[in-house]
C-alpha cells in the first residue's frame, strides 16, 4: 500500500487545518503555509480537537505524531512534499494563481489536491506545468474523522493520478472515491445542495424552524444514510422485489410538485434574520469550539457502533475505520497510542492509553459496565501482539481465547476522562497466561477496576487447546519470569461479594 511521506498544506483554515491533523495524526509531517497572522493558533486548535477525537475514536496504536512546520512562502512548504493540499478561499482566480504557483515550485512527481468544494478541476490547472496531476480531493468536515474525499479530474488529469491518490488516501484511514466526469460541485455538494435549497424554503414558508427541520434529518433518514447511503437504502424499501419494484411505486411521485427544486429561494434580509434567530434559538448557547466537540463526539459514536456491524468487518464508515485500525495494528506493533513497553518488564506492563468517549457512558455519564471489559480486553490484546500472536498469528489458525475473568469495580471513569492500564503476568505455561490487569485514572493514578483472567492457547481450526508454538513461549516466558519477583497484587484469587 504506497503511502505518503511528507505533505503541504496551501491554506490553513477549517478545512486546511483538518487535513493537517489528518496528516499529522497519520505520523506524516506537514509543512504548512498561511499568511493569516493568527493561522498557528486556528491550525493549533483544529489539531487539539483531533487529536481529543483520535482518543475517543480508536485504540489502534498511531504512529508518533508527525511535525508540523510553519513556513514563509508557498515554495518553502511545498519542497520535499509528494503531497501537496490547496485549501485556499473558493475563488476561481485565486486558487488558480496559488496551484500555478505550487505547480512551480513543487517535484514534477507530488500530486497536487484541491480542496474546492464546486470549482471545475480544469478550470484550475490551466496554466500549469504539470496539469496531469492536478486533481480535486474533495473533503468533508472535520477532514480529520469523516473519511470521504471526491477525487475529481480534469481533462489533462492523468488516470494514474487519480488511482494513486485513491491508494494514498487509504493508509490515513480515507477512502477516495473517483468521480468519473467532473461537473460543478461534483456529487456530494449537488445532493447537499438539493436539500438545503428545499430547507430554505421550508423555512421561508413557515412549514417548520430550524431545529425542527433538523431533528427530521437526524432522527430518520440521516441514520440510515450514515450506514448505506441512498440506493441501498431504497433499494430495501423495495422489499423481495428489490429497486424495481420500489422504482414502480415511487417513481411516479417525480412528477407530483412536492419540492420547489427548480425554484431559487430569494435570501433576503429578513429570511436572513429569520434562519439566523432560529438557528441562535436553537444552538447559539453553546460555543463553536463546543459544537465543534460534541460532533465529534457524535461521530466518533456513531462510526464506532458501524464498525462493529457485518460480523465485525464494519459497514459504511464504520469498515473505512476497521479497515483503518487494522492498518495502525500491523505498522505499529506494541500497544496503544505508539506506546512501547519497557525491555526489562520490571514492573507491570502500561499497555493501554485511552479516553472515555460518548458513546462509553450511560445515563450518568460514568463509563458503562461493558466498557470496562472492553478495554481489559484491549489490554490482553496488547499483551498477546508484545508476545507475537498478532492478526496474521490469528489468521494463520492459532490465538489466545479468554476462558475466565473477575472484575471489581473500585472507581468511576467519567466522559473525557483520560485512562490507563496495567498488565502483570501472575503465570504461564505453554497453553496458559494468568494476568491481573489494572485501570488507572490517568490523572491521579487512582485504581479505577481491576481483572484477573486466564487465557488459554487454541487451535482455531482444530477448536480444541493446543501448545503456544516455541517462538511465543520465548516472547512470553521472560516477562512471566520478572513478574514473578513483582508483589501479588491486591485482589489477585478474590471470589466475588468477599470482603476487602
Amino acid at each position: 500500500m504506497t503511502s505518503i511521506s511528507q505533505a503541504a498544506c496551501i491554506g490553513g483554515g477549517v478545512i486546511g487545518g483538518a487535513w493537517a491533523a489528518r496528516f499529522l495524526l497519520a505520523g506524516i509531517d506537514v509543512n504548512m503555509f498561511d499568511p493569516h497572522p493568527e493561522a498557528e493558533r486556528i491550525v493549533g486548535e483544529v489539531l487539539a480537537n483531533a487529536e481529543r477525537a483520535y482518543a475517543m475514536l480508536t485504540m489502534a496504536p498511531l504512529p508518533p505524531k508527525g511535525k508540523i512546520t510553519f513556513c514563509k512562502s508557498v515554495e518553502e512548504a511545498v519542497e520535499g512534499a509528494d503531497w501537496i493540499q490547496e485549501s485556499v478561499p473558493e475563488r476561481l482566480e485565486l486558487k488558480r494563481s496559488v496551484i500555478t504557483q505550487i505547480d512551480a515550485a513543487a517535484h514534477p512527481k507530488a500530486l497536487i489536491g484541491s480542496s474546492t468544494s464546486g470549482l471545475m478541476p480544469t478550470d484550475l490547472q490551466r496554466d500549469m506545468k504539470h496539469p496531469e496531476r492536478m486533481f480535486v480531493a474533495h473533503p468533508y468536515n472535520p477532514v480529520y474523522l469523516l473519511p470521504l474525499a471526491e477525487l475529481v479530474g480534469g481533462q489533462k488529469t492523468s488516470v494514474e493520478t487519480l488511482k494513486a491518490a485513491q491508494e494514498k488516501l487509504a493508509p490515513i484511514g480515507m477512502k477516495g472515491v473517483i468521480i468519473k466526469k467532473e461537473i460543478e460541485a461534483f456529487v456530494g455538494d449537488r445532493l447537499l445542495e438539493a436539500v438545503w435549497r428545499e430547507g430554505l424554503w421550508l423555512i421561508h414558508d413557515d412549514i417548520c424552524d430550524t431545529e425542527t427541520l433538523d431533528d427530521v434529518i437526524r432522527y430518520s433518514f440521516g441514520m440510515r444514510w450514515a450506514q448505506m447511503g441512498m440506493f441501498e437504502t431504497y433499494r430495501i424499501a423495495g422489499g423481495e422485489a428489490g429497486m424495481r419494484h420500489f422504482l414502480a411505486q415511487f417513481g411516479p411521485c417525480l412528477s407530483w410538485p412536492w419540492t420547489k427544486l427548480t425554484d431559487v429561494v430569494d435570501l433576503d434580509d429578513a429570511l436572513v434574520d429569520k434562519i439566523a434567530a432560529q438557528s441562535d434559538a436553537q444552538s447559539g448557547a453553546r460555543g463553536i469550539r463546543e459544537l465543534e466537540r460534541i460532533r465529534d463526539e457524535n461521530l466518533v459514536g456513531i462510526m464506532q457502533a458501524l464498525k462493529g456491524g457485518d460480523a465485525g468487518r464494519g459497514w459504511g464508515s464504520g469498515k473505512i475505520l476497521a479497515e483503518f485500525e487494522k492498518h495502525l495494528w500491523a505498522q505499529g506493533g506494541i500497544g496503544s497510542g505508539a506506546r512501547q513497553v519497557a525491555p526489562d518488564h520490571s514492573a507491570p506492563l502500561r499497555l493501554i492509553d485511552t479516553q472515555v468517549s460518548a458513546a462509553w457512558v450511560d445515563y450518568n455519564g460514568h463509563m458503562t459496565e461493558h466498557r470496562y471489559l472492553q478495554v481489559f480486553g484491549d489490554t490482553s490484546d496488547a499483551l498477546l501482539r508484545l508476545i507475537g500472536v498478532d492478526f496474521a498469528y490469528v489468521e494463520a489458525g492459532q490465538s489466545y481465547y479468554t476462558v475466565e475473568t473477575h472484575i471489581r469495580h473500585l472507581g468511576e471513569a467519567k466522559l473525557g476522562q483520560r485512562l490507563y492500564s496495567t498488565l502483570q503476568i501472575l503465570s504461564s505455561d505453554e497453553k496458559r497466561i494468568r494476568f491481573f490487569s489494572t485501570i488507572y485514572n490517568a490523572e491521579t493514578d487512582e485504581a479505577l477496576a481491576t481483572a484477573e483472567q486466564l487465557m488459554l492457547h487454541v487451535d482455531s481450526k482444530a477448536g480444541k487447546s493446543a501448545p503456544a508454538p516455541t517462538e511465543v513461549l520465548a516472547r512470553l516466558t521472560p516477562i512471566t519470569e520478572a513478574h514473578a519477583d513483582l508483589p501479588v497484587p491486591e485482589g489477585v484469587g478474590r471470589s466475588v461479594g468477599q470482603k476487602r
